[in-house]
């Protein structure tokens, strides 16, 4: 039996010790003698630190990087703002370094040869991702080495969360309820979609979040298929850009929303409807969601398969459609990323999902939604963590106006 347990007072420093015994396994695992991380949420996921990329103009130039090596139980982070450090981490200093250029040929150069002395000898190295210009490099100053895909060292370190990462998740996720409530209890007839993402940001922040994941959707849902932008699928277009459209009564919002704090991503979907209550129609809706999500969560716990969870949701779909948006999934991962392994119901089929095995401290975000055409529909998100016999509910929302 494996204990899963939400700490009300995690700490940053033994969480980051734990990560870096994962992610040393890994590595032992896999022959790797170094893992080079150039994503965002790998970095911090090694280092424990974030760095909000939001103006794309420098995201790519002036990104941080980190190095974990076999034998040092502390990784090198690589930063152009070390003051984001939290002081928690305790990292050494010789292990912080001024920040590289990995999208120029002399960048490159310079960080592969700082890495020659981080790396002795020939041990293998794994990275996330290889620009061409770190490609060339690598070719010049280590032409014997092949580098491998971090992907397989770093996923399986990320995708079972400890008590302190499980503690973190649940005060983001406060975090996203807590701001996003007001903006519901205000929700009314003439106001300007992006209105209401000012309203959300704004106590999202004073609350605690250090970053927006994920520009907040509130979308206007259409009754109709047909009446929606067309689709490569045939499904349901959804996310759309938020814009200043006016909402008006009776308008049906699909409403998706992420933001970040201390390196934790959050995840939040409703349906709510404008200045009105749910017709008897809309109504019926949202009980055989509720429906369906109870049959999906009946089975859920340490053993089960991705395709147990995807045939408890169809056992209950009114249609022949898969009842989750066929460009997503019916559950996936959360984390450093809002949308990370495991990932199911996607289009790489039922024999996927029959591979991916649930283990006690996975978190899942499952999403599943019922749609009448005519009639529109209902989507909503759960955030729970996998137990050996079951699950832990991490969010406690309600799904007004709709009755439970």
């Amino acid at each position: 039996m494996t204990a899963v347990a939400v700490l009300e007072e995690p700490r940053l420093d033994r969480m980051q010790r734990d990560r870096m015994t994962r992610l040393h396994k890994a590595m032992s695992d896999r022959g790797v003698g170094a893992l080079v991380l150039l994503g965002n949420s790998n970095v911090s996921y090694a280092t424990g630190t974030s760095w909000p990329l939001a103006d794309q103009g420098r995201a790519n130039v002036e990104r941080p990087v980190a190095v974990v090596t076999a034998e040092d139980e502390n990784p090198y982070l690589f930063t152009p703002l070390p003051e984001l450090l939290d002081p928690d981490l305790d990292l050494p200093e010789d292990h912080v370094h001024g920040p590289v250029y990995l999208e120029f040929d002399e960048g490159a150069e310079s960080f592969v040869r700082a890495l020659v002395e981080l790396v002795p000898g020939d041990r293998g190295i794994a990275i996330d991702e290889l620009p061409g210009s770190m490609r060339r490099a690598l070719q010049r100053v280590l032409p014997a080495v092949t580098p491998v895909s971090a992907d397989d060292v770093i996923d399986p370190a990320k995708i079972i969360k400890t008590p302190d990462e499980l503690g973190f998740l649940r005060r983001t996720l406060e975090i996203t309820e807590r701001a996003i409530a007001p903006v519901q209890a205000a929700l009314a007839p003439g106001e300007h979609q992006t209105e209401l993402t000012a309203q959300f940001l704004r106590a999202a922040f004073e609350l605690g979040a250090d970053s927006n994941i994920l520009d907040s959707i509130w979308q206007v849902m259409p009754a109709r298929l047909s009446d929606a932008p067309w689709t490569t699928h045939g499904g349901i277009a959804c996310p759309l850009i938020t814009t200043e459209r006016i909402l008006r009564e009776g308008d049906v919002l699909w409403v998706d929303t992420s933001v970040s704090c201390r390196g934790f991503a959050s995840d939040f979907g409703r349906t709510w409807i404008v200045g009105t209550e749910p017709t008897a129609r809309q109504q019926d809706q949202f009980r055989t969601w509720r429906e369906m999500m109870d049959a999906v969560l009946s089975v859920t716990r340490a053993g089960a398969t991705g395709a147990d969870l995807t045939r408890a949701a169809r056992a209950i779909g009114r249609s022949d459609r898969r009842p989750w948006m066929e460009h997503f999934y019916l559950a996936h991962g959360l984390g450093v990323d809002a949308a990370e392994a495991p990932l199911i119901g996607t289009d790489l089929g039922d024999s996927y999902d029959e591979r991916q095995v649930l283990a006690a401290g996975m978190v899942l975000v499952l999403e599943p939604l019922v749609w009448d055409d005519g009639a529109g529909g209902y989507r909503a998100e759960e955030v729970i963590a996998v137990t050996d016999d079951g699950y832990l509910s991490l969010t406690d929302y309600p799904y007004d106006p709709y009755v439970d």
